[in-house]
């Protein structure tokens, strides 16, 4: 086999359906976030304002996590030196599940190097505990969701998007006395909207099911502490496994789960993907603990994040774009077309220096190509009319659209 060859067609296939991901290089310039500068395949510079990131709230350049973070490389250097059971287990780090498990309410909490670890590693080991688990996972769950179901070797089943109704259905065919597990998202990235976190919890209370919640794009956001929404609801006490993330809102880096005491022991103790990786350095550790402490206390972060959300999307319909609104922090402009959706970044990032990547198959489904805006707090009015003024020149330049989609 000629494997060069074969490894062109498969990257000219991408080129031509327009779904090829081009890496930009940018430098943050901490105390100026979200500005940044764009380096250029040229050498050349341009200065940018990023309007595309996961560091929802600034915490990424907050003083009281950077100096956390120098504590703690001063006191104990840089990496973990090992796994968590070889040597990489330190106060920084049974401080920060500490701090999580109480975040949430939990008895404990268990850290991972990401949030995408922490879903596959802990759904994939499930049957390993329960033998027989049946899961049940919303069709637009996260990749990490996906893969940890798909790989346990289990039983599962697919209900529709939030369709309850399905999920019922699915529920009542299978055996009353088989273990089962609902796993579903608070807030789904890419279109905005809530899991119906209640009715879930009820469907799962009736036929004896555990629940597993991603709360990625809401902790540090909803809720009176930062805990996400199933805290904004009150109902984290009726969840079974809360993941979270602590590379968004927190602004630093690291996955975990909050759970039992037990749970979060059994799957320190069977999943590969926790017992046979290096644990995050101690700084990073010790910035995350800082940023979840402060969060639980700073509510005004939240509220301007909120404001500037609200702002957007308000200036956004007023222009007639067609935007997904589903009243949470995401901002999906749909564009419906990937040569489209690549050509707009190119020209928002080239001619206004607006850095917003375009979100593709197999992101979304095939025609709901996308450009996803994530206001934050640290976006100033400046910013925000930049951005306004380019989309609206651009959406003209490129003949599209201006109908508004239900939100």
């Amino acid at each position: 086999m000629d494997y060069s060859a074969k490894l062109d067609e498969a990257l000219n296939k991408l080129h031509e359906e327009g779904r090829y991901r081009t890496f930009i290089d940018i430098e943050r310039k901490n105390g100026q976030f979200p500005h940044a500068t764009w380096r250029k395949p040229d050498g050349s510079e341009q200065p940018i304002t990023v309007w595309c990131g996961n560091d929802y709230l600034g915490m990424g350049q907050h003083p009281v996590v950077l100096a956390a973070m120098h504590e703690a490389i001063e006191a104990t250097g840089a990496g973990s030196g090992g796994t968590r059971n070889i040597s990489g287990t330190t106060v920084y780090h049974k401080r920060l599940e500490a701090e999580l498990a109480d975040l949430h309410g939990k008895e404990a909490a268990l850290l991972f190097t990401s949030a995408y670890i922490a879903n596959d590693a802990t759904l994939s080991t499930l049957p390993k505990l329960f033998p027989g688990l049946i899961i049940y996972s919303d069709a637009l769950n996260h990749a990490s969701m996906i893969e940890g179901v798909r790989r346990n070797g289990g039983a599962k089943r697919i209900f529709r998007h939030n369709d309850l109704a399905h999920l019922r259905a699915l529920l009542e065919a299978d055996d009353p006395a088989a273990p089962k597990l609902i796993a579903f998202e608070s807030i789904y990235s890419m279109d905005g909207d809530f899991g119906p976190i209640k009715e879930i919890c009820d469907l799962a209370d009736e036929f004896g099911a555990l629940t597993y919640i991603d709360e990625v794009h809401a902790v540090g956001m909803y809720g009176p502490r930062g805990a996400g929404v199933a805290e904004q609801e009150r109902l984290m006490h009726r969840i079974d496994i809360i993941n979270g993330t602590l590379a968004k809102a927190y602004g630093v880096m690291g996955g975990y789960i909050a759970a039992s005491h037990k749970l979060c022991d059994a799957i320190r103790s069977y999943a590969p993907g926790f017992i046979f990786t290096t644990s995050l350095p101690p700084a990073i550790a010790a910035g995350a603990a800082a940023s979840v402490a402060h969060l639980k206390h700073d509510n005004s972060l939240r509220e301007k994040h909120q404001e500037q959300a609200a702002k957007l999307k308000l200036r956004l319909k007023g222009m007639g774009l067609p935007i997904i609104d589903h009243g949470s922090h995401i901002v999906p402009v749909m564009v419906g077309d990937p040569v489209h959706t690549k050509a707009l970044s190119d020209m928002l990032l080239e001619n206004y220096g607006i850095y917003v990547q375009p979100i593709n198959f197999p992101t979304v489904p095939r025609g709901t190509e996308r450009l996803r805006f994530t206001p934050s707090p640290v976006h100033g009015p400046s910013e925000m009319e930049t951005l306004i003024q380019a989309m609206d020149a651009l959406w003209s330049h490129c003949a599209l659209n201006r109908a508004e989609l239900a939100g």
